[in-house]
């Protein structure tokens, strides 16, 4: 049984008395129309090559079938479609706001065909066991309301032998880089949401949950702990993000 973290616990209403992932939902379904600019413009754009380094760690695994969990609006699937070449990438997530965008994305770059989206719950994925060569997430599981049974779901339509690919937000270890990391979070990052008119309380959720995410050696030990084969901790941009590997046990 998959027990609760202290980061399950952050929601980013706190007023609501909704649980966390009707608030998530929410929280997606209002951001979603500037979401893609305001994230190109506060990462300057690298979280566009943090996407492409976690795709291409999975290129000599050449996986058919992808699951795209928190797909939002389809970065990570339209990238991995052009990268990998599958035959086909499934994505999930419980916004239907951002899903609306990301379908609008892969028609118009022509892969109606080789992507499908849909709005799925991560930690109940609507597919039977072993049904996927592959499964990324790029920047979402810190929004799940309990992290154990998301993994442990991916786990299981995993294929034995499959890959997991986690992109995700980490505290950096040097201390000007972290000052400087949790100031451009905690302050700037809000305001820039509210000039480009979005919902300012979302995005300090976003920084609040950044924050208590269980990074690193942490976040290893819990795919572990769900059993996934050799988690491996990759940092990028001096720590700013992590990539996170795992596989699935053969049978």
């Amino acid at each position: 049984m998959s027990t609760p973290l202290p980061h399950d616990h952050i929601r980013p209403f706190a007023a609501s008395e909704k649980g966390k992932k009707e608030q998530v939902a929410e929280m997606f379904d209002r951001i979603a129309p500037k979401y893609d600019a305001l994230n190109r413009f506060l990462s300057a754009r690298t979280d566009i090559n943090w996407r492409k380094k976690a795709i291409r760690g999975l290129k000599k695994y050449n996986p058919r079938q992808i699951l795209d969990v928190a797909t939002g609006t389809a970065d990570m699937a339209i990238m991995a479609t052009r990268i990998l070449n599958p035959e086909k990438v499934t994505g999930i997530d419980i916004s239907e706001g951002m899903l609306e965008l990301g379908r609008k994305k892969i028609e118009k770059e022509g892969l109606v065909d080789k992507i499908e989206l849909l709005k799925g719950d991560s930690e109940t994925i609507n597919f039977a066991e072993n049904t996927f060569d592959a499964v990324m997430v790029a920047f979402g599981v810190r929004n799940y309301e309990n992290l154990e049974k998301g993994l442990a779901e991916m786990l299981r339509v995993l294929k034995p032998g499959g890959r997991i690919v986690i992109l995700e937000f980490s505290k950096p270890k040097r201390t000007a880089i972290k000052g400087f990391y949790n100031l451009y979070m905690g302050l700037f990052a809000p305001q820039v949401a509210r000039l480009f008119k979005q919902n300012m309380e979302a995005y300090s959720y976003l920084n609040e949950s950044a924050k208590a995410f269980p990074d690193r050696e942490a976040f290893t030990d819990i795919l572990k702990k769900v059993g996934y084969n050799d988690p491996v901790c990759k940092p990028l941009s001096l720590g700013i993000c992590c990539i996170y590997t795992g596989q699935k046990k053969q049978n």
